[in-house]
């Protein structure tokens, strides 16, 4: 714990409105007026942003099962290296996180092993498997943050309408993949013009659209909170925009890789190309980039999902979806969103902490004065280049190796502890 005062920052705290230079203050691991710290560090943050610690609600931290691609520690450190101070971490273990002593081994790893806070999400359904729901109230009890089967998705909507239900006479909000299994099934891309020159089996965008307006039509009438994890295709931004002006209470997250890529980076049959949902077309990626510059997407989160090299290094149709994304995140966010006009700094940072604060429910997260001082600071002309060797992550699945980019995070800090720090 440090009592530190961070002096000559630019501020940016978009709950408070606030984008101007001045200090904080840090003491016994909360926010305070710079005067009031007694005996502080002092630290010169000319020329760079301090803002409010970035939220991920979609990490993959793989334990209990694979520790082999990512534990909570490598995990949790990889988070703080991206500025990421708190993170929601997804039940898709083995085990599953659908019963109250599945969160409570994670609660009690990340206490001990996590540099970062670690929110515990519990499944929706019995195993991940979209057949029973889960005990949702036990899951409450035990601590989870919100409900969520990803890396799959409710099928029955009889089922998924019931878990709504639930999940909001506790309060819980709903992180919902969004995918039709049966227009996707054997799709290992999407379905457009390079998977026909690539001769590859594709996933439609249709299949994501339709569970988008499924999900549309619950929220409307149970009146309940569902959040679209990583949404790629046009039509879903669409839908949401709409549902959105109607007052619906749904919500909708961009990844990093979904802004930056596109499926004709699969022609170099890379399998860290591949994920779920799968890069889309050039007119999707403009209509998620467009759906955060006017609002329909208030997050972004990386759906960070470590695979181990020997799972990967195999036949482009038999690996399996997904790649790291915390210490990339701001970095290709910046490039593509601000260096590009499409965004101001305020507004990509709202991005990493507002917005993915009002879908957890946290009120009121900023740098206000008796606030917990998680803190990120970011520096945005650092002109640098990706090596993945030199990520915290266990795993080192990343396209984007090797890629040069603007914006940089030089010190995260947790409860007023200095987490990370160049």
């Amino acid at each position: 714990m440090n009592n530190m005062i961070l002096k000559n920052a630019r501020v940016v705290d978009p709950v408070r409105n606030i984008d101007c230079v001045g200090d904080i203050g840090i003491a016994d691991g909360m926010i305070v007026e710079a005067s009031e710290v007694k005996d502080p560090q002092v630290v010169d943050l000319s020329g760079k942003v301090v803002s409010p610690g970035f939220i991920d609600v979609h990490v993959h931290l793989r334990q209990p099962g694979n520790t082999a691609a990512e534990t909570v520690a490598t995990g949790s450190m990889a988070a703080a290296a991206g500025g990421f101070t708190t993170i929601v971490a997804m039940p898709n273990t083995s085990p599953a996180a659908d019963t109250a002593g599945s969160i409570e081994l994670l609660k009690r790893t990340a206490q001990e092993q996590a540099v970062v806070h670690v929110l515990p999400c519990g499944n929706m359904t019995k195993g991940g498997k979209g057949e029973e729901m889960a005990g949702i109230g036990s899951l409450k009890a035990a601590g989870v943050a919100a409900l969520s089967d990803d890396g799959k998705c409710i099928q029955d909507h009889a089922l998924m309408r019931h878990v709504v239900e639930y999940a909001k006479s506790f309060n819980l909000p709903i992180l919902d993949h969004c995918e039709e299994k049966t227009l996707a099934a054997g799709g290992v891309m999407h379905e457009g013009k390079w998977s026909v020159l690539l001769g590859m089996n594709g996933i439609s965008s249709a299949s994501e659209e339709l569970m988008v307006a499924r999900n549309i039509i619950l929220a409307r009438q149970i009146d309940w909170k569902i959040h679209m994890q990583h949404i790629s295709a046009a039509e879903s931004v669409e839908l949401l925009r709409i549902a959105r002006k109607k007052g619906i209470k749904v919500t909708g997250e961009a990844t990093p890789h979904h802004i930056t890529l596109t499926d004709q980076c699969i022609k170099k049959f890379d399998t860290n190309y591949k994920m779920n949902p799968p890069l889309r077309s050039e007119r999707d990626r403009l209509a998620v980039i467009e759906g955060l510059a006017d609002g329909t997407l208030t997050a972004i989160a990386t759906d960070h999902a470590p695979h181990t090299g020997t799972a990967k290094m195999v036949e482009f149709d038999h690996a399996p979806f997904g790649i790291i994304g915390l210490e990339t995140a701001l970095p290709l966010s910046f490039t593509e969103l601000v260096t590009k006009g499409v965004l101001t700094i305020p507004q990509l940072i709202s991005k990493f902490t507002s917005g993915p604060a009002d879908i957890l429910g946290m009120e009121n997260y900023s740098l206000a004065v008796g606030r917990v001082a998680d803190i990120t600071v970011i520096d945005p002309e650092a002109k640098w280049t990706v090596d993945k060797n030199k990520f915290f992550s266990k795993s080192r699945n990343t396209p984007f190796d090797g890629f040069n980019v603007q914006g940089q995070v030089v010190m995260t800090i947790v409860a007023g502890k200095v987490v990370y720090s160049r």
